[in-house]
This record gives structure tokens, sequence and C-alpha cells, in this order.
């Protein structure tokens, strides 16, 4: 075990407690004012021209990104030392959230800063670094990232894209086709995946006017709309061999680890997306009026709304949570050349950034899906936002590997700790096993049962892992649906935890009076959780286990949540409401 593996614990929090994380609360003062050079960014030139980008008038897409360049928003996460700022992953997760909101320029921009970027920031060659990414981080240059292809998408290895040295050695000729490649239109770099001698797994920097690059017709979407979307084709595609991107055969480790902070990125996307949507739907209700009353008033609109909130501030609290957790890893390594390191540290929290993928994206989803339903027939039209944003907000589910693969991950990279004996799985599972049949102490804490709630999901999760691990072994992975049910397990441990950490750390600072609603949030979450994860751990031993067995697993599950649940969900939820109607915004 190196001293990486000992100190980067990424899945940790499945199997043991945290006493600590971010959270918002903890920016700093550079922290805020890039929030805010964001916001005015969005506000005062992006979203002026949200009609004309939505009728594809791409030349506004690459202003806005130059403007963008000009202003350092596109430089977060390339080094000073190349042009950039080399600031925290905290600060990227800022504006990703600030542009999150601005749908399809969102999509062109935060592909460029991450997926399109990052590949050479932590894999380019010092002459890479030089050429490329002083241009990236000004918008001089727009990026693109070239892994799908029509017969690989999830898949990303079975590529069939070639790459073959030419008789004199100075040139690779790449043969392929790659599909629904976000900013091609206007792109100058393509990060594009070919195996070399059909075999060798490998990344390359490829110029817009190297000879053989073409492009298709642009695809007609569903949404983000604004955003280019086109195929490219490699036909006798002259690279120069010193555009290689790290080692032939090694692509996969820019592909997939790269993709890690995709799904990150992503994540802070949809929540910024998520809180506009809220932000809107609370506008809308506080005017619309039936019945001689604001819809705002009535309890199933107010039902609607704090829902919609409480699953922002999970979002929230699990993506600054993951933020500093890639900053704790990645921080040092902006202008290191160890390859290897960065591959095990940006892999190291791939649960976590799979999770934020996730979440994210459903959270956003759910909250424009209610949005258009609380604008009624008005949310089907075009004159209003949310029509967009619903259309928008869809694809989300997909980018950066679907939900159902970033689900699998989670128990996947867990079992792989197990196997490389950085879990010990069976002196885990004895012990919830053993928790699971002892009750829980009665507490009248602040949050008490919101702790308790805690230590019974991870047991929970650890004890189906039992069951699954005791049936299938590690033929497991072949056991899909019941891994996309510990899955979801796995995601409310850690978005419910983020919520109570955040929680009783606000308190401690401010006080139970200054954090009310912070308290409504972390009280009323815990009231969802419960529900959906008993279902979940339900579903699970029941398509595992059979007869006796199968009873008694029910019995364990149905007493413990019994155990946890509290009246008045319907009051908390009225309270939150109240304080979002005050604010006409999330008020966090």
């Amino acid at each position: 075990m190196d001293s990486v593996d000992v100190k980067y614990r990424g899945s940790s929090f499945l199997v043991s407690k945290v006493k600590d994380i971010f959270t918002p609360e903890d920016f700093t003062e550079e922290h805020r004012m890039i929030a805010k050079v964001a916001q005015q960014f969005v506000e005062k030139e992006v979203t002026p021209v949200i009609d004309e980008i939505e009728q594809q008038d791409f030349n506004v897409v690459v202003s806005l990104l130059h403007k963008a360049g000009d202003i350092g928003l596109l430089a977060h996460s390339v080094p000073e030392q190349y042009g950039g700022l080399g600031l925290d992953k905290v600060s990227k997760g800022i504006v990703g959230e600030m542009i999150g909101r601005t749908g399809a320029y969102g999509v062109a921009h935060s592909n460029h800063t991450c997926i399109a970027t990052l590949p050479i920031t932590y894999f380019g060659t010092k002459e890479q670094k030089e050429k490329y990414l002083p241009k990236l981080a000004s918008g001089q240059y727009i990026g693109a990232y070239c892994l799908t292809e029509p017969g690989a998408g999830s898949d990303a290895l079975s590529s069939k894209t070639t790459a073959v040295l030419n008789d004199t050695g100075t040139h690779y000729l790449l043969n392929g086709t790659k599909i629904f490649i976000t900013n091609a239109e206007f792109s100058n770099t393509f990060i594009v995946y070919a195996k070399v001698d059909g075999s060798k797994f490998t990344a390359f920097i490829v110029e817009r006017d190297f000879p053989g690059l073409s492009l298709g017709p642009e695809e007609k979407k569903m949404g983000i709309k604004g955003s280019s979307t086109r195929t490219v084709f490699l036909e006798n595609c002259y690279v120069p061999v010193e555009n290689v991107l790290g080692e032939v055969g090694k692509g996969h480790v820019i592909a997939l680890n790269v993709l890690n902070l995709g799904r990150f990125n992503l994540g802070s996307a949809c929540m910024g997306g998520a809180k506009y949507g809220l932000e809107l739907s609370l506008t809308y209700s506080n005017q619309r009026e039936q019945f001689g009353s604001k819809i705002s008033t009535f309890g199933a609109t107010r039902e609607k709304v704090a829902s919609m909130a409480t699953k922002i501030y999970a979002a929230e609290s699990l993506q600054y949570r993951t933020a500093f957790l890639l900053e704790d890893a990645l921080g040092g390594l902006y202008e290191s050349s160890d390859t290897k390191l960065i591959s095990k540290r940006l892999m190291e929290y791939a649960t976590e950034c799979a999770i934020c993928k996730v979440y994210g994206s459903e959270t956003l989803d759910y909250i424009a899906d209610e949005a258009l339903q609380l604008h009624g027939g008005a949310g089907y039209i075009k004159e209003y936002t949310i029509e967009r944003m619903y259309r928008d907000s869809r694809i989300n589910r997909i980018f950066e590997g679907t939900n159902e693969i970033n689900r699998l991950i989670i128990p996947t990279q867990f079992l792989k700790k197990v196997l490389k004996g950085r879990v010990s799985l069976e002196e885990d599972v004895q012990k919830a096993v053993k928790d699971l049949h002892s009750q829980q102490p009665e507490t009248n804490s602040i949050l008490g049962r919101e702790q308790n709630a805690i230590t019974l999901i991870r047991n929970l999760f650890l004890y189906c892992t039992g069951v699954l691990f005791k049936s299938y072994g590690f033929e497991l992975k072949g056991e899909q649906e019941a891994l996309m049910k510990l899955a979801n397990i796995g995601i409310q441990l850690y978005a419910s935890e983020s919520v109570v950490l955040r929680t009783l750390k606000a308190i401690q600072k401010n006080g139970e009076e200054n954090e009310k609603v912070k308290i409504l949030f972390a009280q009323s979450y815990i009231d969802d959780v419960l529900l959906d994860i008993e279902t979940d751990a339900k579903r699970l031993v029941t398509g595992t286990l059979k007869d006796a067995e199968l009873k008694q697993s029910m019995k364990i599950i149905s007493n413990n949540f019994a155990d946890l649940a509290r009246s008045g969900a319907t009051q908390r939820r009225r309270q939150i409401a109240d304080v979002l109607n005050q604010y006409n915004r999330y008020p966090i």
C-alpha cells in the first residue's frame, strides 16, 4: 500500500465516519470574488443574448468564449506558468455553478475548460503545454474532446479509430469517425483517441487545419441547441508524432481519469442550473393567481418548492465537499510531470465524482420537471425560460457516461478496494450486522436522529454488500440490477452525510437560532431519504435472498427504519417554503 493510497482515501465514506467536510460557508474572499465575476459575466453578457444562442448563432457563442477568456473564466484550471490562473478545484466548481444556469453556452464553456483542456494540463509535455495552454486559457483556441464513436459510447475502449505511423516516422495517419462532438464547429484543437497499430489506445492533440480532418452537419438536437454538436471525420489525418498526448497505448489513463473531473464539473453546472430553475419557479408562483390566491400559497406548491430547495441543499453540500477532496489530492500537481502519480490522484475520487454527476443531473432534471409543472401551460411555451431549461436538462444524464454507467462505478470501485486489501469487507460487514441488530441510542441533541440515520445508512450499505457478496462473490459485477440499488444507497449516504455534517458545522459556528433554515433542510432531507433507501434495500434483498433469510432481512430493515421515523414532515416543508417565498430565491 503506497503513500498515495494511505492519504487519499476515496470511497472511505462507505465504511467509516467523517468528522468534518468543506462547505460553501468555508469559501474564502477569493472564492467569493470569483463567484461575483462569473455571476456578472452571466448576467451582463450571456443572459441578454440567450435567444441568439438558442438560434445557433455560433458567432455569439465564440464571442462570449473570447470575453470569458479575457476575464479569466477559461483559465482557472491552467497553471500560471502557461498563462492560466492555476486556481483550486473549489474555484473550478464555483465557475461551473455560475455558468451552469446558461444552458447551451454553459455546455460549450465547461466542455472547453474541462475535458478539452485538462488532458493537456495534466498529461501534456512541456512543449505541448507551452504551445496550447496559453491559447486555451485566453480563448484564442477553443477545444473539443473526441471519444465517442458509432460503436463505442460507454464502452470507449472498443474504439475503431486507428493510427498508423507513416514510413518516415514523422506523422501518424488517423482514420475513423467520432460522433456527438461538442464545440466541433468552432474548435481549434481536438483531443482524439485512436488505436496505434489497431490495438494501442492512444490520445492525440489534433488541430483543426491538419489535413484529413472534416466535419459532418450540425446535429438537430432536442436541447442545448446553442452548443455545436457534429461528427468529426478523420481520413488519413496527418498528426505529427510530437502531438501524441501521454504514452502510446496509455490513452485510457487519460480518457478515464480526466472524465472524473468532467463528472465533477457537470455536477457543478447542474447544481447552478437547478438553483436557477427554483428561482424561476418562485418568481412565477408568487405572481400567478388562481381561485383568488397566489399559487405560492397552495400546499401542493409549497411542498414542491420545499422539496426542490432541499435537494439543491444536498447537491451543493456534496459538490463542494468533493471539490475540496479533489483539491487536496490534485492541488500540488499542476506542474508535476509524474503522470503515474497524477493518474492515481485523478482516479482516487472516482466514486465521489460519479456521485456528483448522478446526483447533480437527476436533481436538475427533477427541478426542471417540477418547475415546468408549476408554470402550467405557460411552461410549455417557448416564451418562458423553463421550456428551454426542460429540454436542455435531459442531456446531463447521458453526458460524461450515462447515469447507469456512473452508478456501476460506485460498487465496482468499492470492490476494487476490497480486492486490493484497502477495505476489510468481512470485518466491516460483521460490525454492520451487529449494529443493525442493536438498538440505536436515543438522543435529544440537535440533529441526533439525523446522525443516527447516517450510521444506519452506512450499516445498511455494508449489510447489503455482504448479502450480495455472499450470494455472488466477485461475480457480483454481472448483477447490475442489484448493483444499481446498492449504488443508490451509496449515493444517498454521501449526500445525507454531506447535508448533516454541513449543518452541524454551521450550528457549531453560528448557533441553532441562526441556522434554523439549514436545520430544516437537514431534517427534511433525512425524512425523504430514509423512505427511498428503505425501498431500495428491500428491493435489493427481495431480488437476492429466499425464504427464511429474506423474511429475516426484511424484518431487520423495517425495524431499523421504524426507529428513525419522525412526525412533522409536512410542517417542516411548509416552514421551508415560507422562507423561500420570502427570499424569492434559494436562500443559502
